[in-house]
């Protein structure tokens, strides 16, 4: 927002490193107080959803300010009755600190209380480069659980796989080509067109074997034999029941 032209008045943090550090790297003050003047137009709660019933409980603002959060899984009814021009803004991507992320085309999913509100969030969006798209909190909620299969289940099984190839010998950067043409060949084909593996070719043989090989580790065998029996069951292969 800060490089899209628009004025960062405030940051507030309770942490004092990271919240300065911030601050100044969008020309704002920072500040570990709730407390906000009348020149705020819009105020952005990106916490942890946990913490939102607490942070906006605490939120005193002149009457034209809107309030957005940025959680995927929770809705307006978040927002205390005190506050009047609420919205959500909810951008569908992962953030990790020091990685730039493009917002060019970002799908941001929006909700607001009313148009004013409505009309204020959609101009911030696409004027920092988002997609817009306006859904109701239920169906905003079934992307967020997308998105966690997406991306959070994908690193689990990211995590799988090298902590398999370390007991093999081998760096996690062997799986780099197979992990890219993996996710290449799902964007342009489509994941439930690009499955290979024994799963799919009902290969139990290789399927028993892989399960007496992780047998360093039964949470590895568990996963594996349950994503092994949901491929089967999708793709309606072999019974999962032999093995």
């Amino acid at each position: 927002m800060h490089q899209s032209g628009f004025r960062i008045q405030k940051i507030i943090s309770r942490t004092r490193e990271s919240g300065r550090a911030l601050a100044r790297s969008c020309d704002a003050i920072w500040s570990s107080a709730y407390e906000f003047s009348d020149s705020e137009d819009v105020i952005i709660v990106a916490v942890p959803d946990d913490k939102l019933p607490e942070i906006l409980s605490q939120i005193k603002s002149p009457g034209s300010t809107v309030i957005a959060h940025t959680a995927g899984s929770l809705g307006l009814d978040i927002f205390p009755a005190s506050l009047r021009h609420t919205g959500v803004f909810y951008p569908l991507q992962t953030f990790s600190e020091n990685r730039n992320i493009s917002f060019d085309e970002l799908p941001l999913f929006l909700e607001a209380s009313d148009d004013y509100s409505s009309a204020i969030l959609k101009a911030i969006a696409e004027s920092i480069g988002c997609k817009v798209f306006f859904t109701d909190t239920g169906h905003r909620r079934l992307l967020h659980i997308a998105a966690v299969f997406a991306c959070n289940f994908t690193n689990q099984m990211l995590t799988a796989g090298k902590q398999i190839a370390m007991e093999a010998g081998f760096n996690f950067e062997v799986l780099r080509p197979l992990i890219d043409e993996t996710i290449i060949k799902a964007l342009e084909e489509g994941p439930d067109h690009s499955q290979t593996g024994p799963a799919i070719r009902s290969d139990i043989g290789t399927i028993k074997r892989h399960i007496d090989l992780l047998s360093f580790s039964p949470e590895l065998q568990g996963i594996y034999k349950e994503v092994t029996k949901s491929i089967m069951k999708f793709y309606k292969t072999a019974s999962d029941d032999q093995f």
